[in-house]
């Protein structure tokens, strides 16, 4: 039963029930309470140690099982969040009025992660000796197996091309029921958390207006800042090797920003595997994170945000678990016949990091005194909640229509460049 599906838990743990036997009367009346509703009968009784199947009961064998179980709940916690928030992403239109649930349950899956990252020191009690009493008695079962966290780094957009292969096999060939198979294989198939959100930020709202030609703005800003930052320091020095390595970090900057202000450099980055956002999506997050202080980008910036911590609080559970493998068996073999601490060692890097790209976009941040005022009209849109189909005042419109052409030629000329816009596009959050 699931929690969210009876009706009769609003009602408290005093609902009624009943069965009806093949004669059609009720053969047995029960009162569903914390015990049953729970199903605790079935879950207290899943510890079994395989140490006192062999009467060699080892005691903390019960630890080592009661923390994977609670794990893989937990695992199964965070795939229905994640699913709620792919589903909700994978609305004809997102409503803005739906980011505050997104964030809720996005939240919760972060909270839960750093739970599972601190569940790591409660395993650490058990020791090494304690572990070896009963660690053949695992056979070939192996964390490696875990088919929910399999599912979790598919659904997030785990890349199949950065996977490092277990024992020189992908890894879904440990799983042989055809049902595991067919979830694997609709995990990959259907949009990913990443994918759905690079095509959210596409549409991110000031990438295509008229009256603010965001990239062109962008661009001047950075010249100009780099400009400042050279004048101010490698012209102002007067130790000539202190001058010169002032040029020459200017020149990486610089460098740096071409790499994203230039659409064939960036693209040709994703097609290296360097990026994997969109150009599009790139600037979409920029533009979020240079202007979070906007009420329309303030739940935006924070998913972002919220983003990164979950693929943060990923590496670390990675990491802690990586630490207590070496602490508990050093190099041996694993118990999946895998190289043990070397193979979850490979896993902690930026391969697995789902959201690299926006961990790298406070390289292109620049000073507040350097980014680019709004332009009336957008800075408005962003100030208040508009919903797609609500309808405008005819006059309000052809005002707007008729002063932004203008306003974003005057922002151009007073930077010196050209009044290309880019074409507008539907946005919906």
């Amino acid at each position: 039963m699931s929690m969210t599906e009876s009706s009769d838990v609003d009602k408290g743990f005093c609902a009624m029930s009943t069965s009806t036997g093949q004669s059609g009367k009720e053969d047995e009346t029960y009162e569903l309470n914390y015990h049953n509703y729970l199903m605790l009968d079935h879950i207290l009784s899943s510890q079994v140690m395989q140490s006192e199947l062999k009467d060699k009961a080892v005691h903390d064998e019960h630890l080592f099982i009661v923390t994977h179980q609670a794990y893989e709940l937990w695992f199964k916690q965070i795939l229905y969040e994640i699913d709620s928030v792919r589903n909700m992403f994978m609305l004809p239109v997102l409503e803005e009025t739906k980011t505050l649930l997104i964030l809720n349950r996005l939240s919760r899956v972060a909270l839960i992660l750093k739970l599972l990252v601190d569940q790591v020191d409660i395993l650490e009690t058990m020791t090494p000796l304690d572990f070896l009493e009963f660690r053949l008695q695992l056979s070939s079962a192996s964390g490696f197996q875990s088919l929910q966290f399999r599912l979790l780094e598919n659904k997030i957009g785990v890349l199949e091309s950065s996977r490092v292969k277990y024992n020189q096999q992908h890894y879904a060939k440990v799983f042989s029921k055809p049902e595991q198979v067919k979830m694997l294989e609709d995990s990959l198939e259907q949009p990913s958390l990443f994918q759905l959100l690079e095509k959210w930020l596409e549409r991110t709202p000031g990438l295509a207006v008229k009256s603010f030609n965001f990239w062109e703005l962008y661009k001047r800003s950075v010249d100009r800042w780099l400009q400042d930052m050279l004048q101010q320091s490698a012209q102002n020095e007067t130790d000539e090797s202190v001058k010169q390595s002032l040029i020459e970090e200017y020149k990486k900057q610089k460098e740096s920003f071409e790499s994203i202000l230039d659409e064939e450099k960036y693209n040709a980055a994703v097609a290296r595997g360097d990026r994997r956002m969109s150009h599009l999506a790139f600037k979409g997050a920029l533009l979020i994170s240079l202007y979070h202080d906007q009420p329309r980008f303030n739940q935006p910036s924070k998913l972002l945000s919220l983003l990164m911590d979950i693929d943060s609080l990923m590496t670390k559970w990675r990491y802690n678990h990586v630490m207590m493998v070496q602490r508990m068996i050093g190099s041996k073999v694993g118990t999946g016949g895998s190289s043990g601490y070397q193979y979850l060692r490979s896993t902690v890097s930026d391969r697995y990091k789902v959201f690299l790209d926006l961990f790298n976009m406070s390289t292109y941040l620049i000073p507040r005194g350097y980014i680019p005022p709004l332009s009336r009209s957008l800075k408005r849109q962003l100030s208040i909640l508009i919903h797609e189909y609500m309808p405008r005042d005819s006059d309000e419109s052809n005002e707007e229509s008729d002063g932004c052409e203008n306003e974003t030629e005057e922002r151009l000329q007073d930077l010196n460049l050209n009044g290309d816009t880019h074409k507008a596009i539907k946005f919906t959050l």
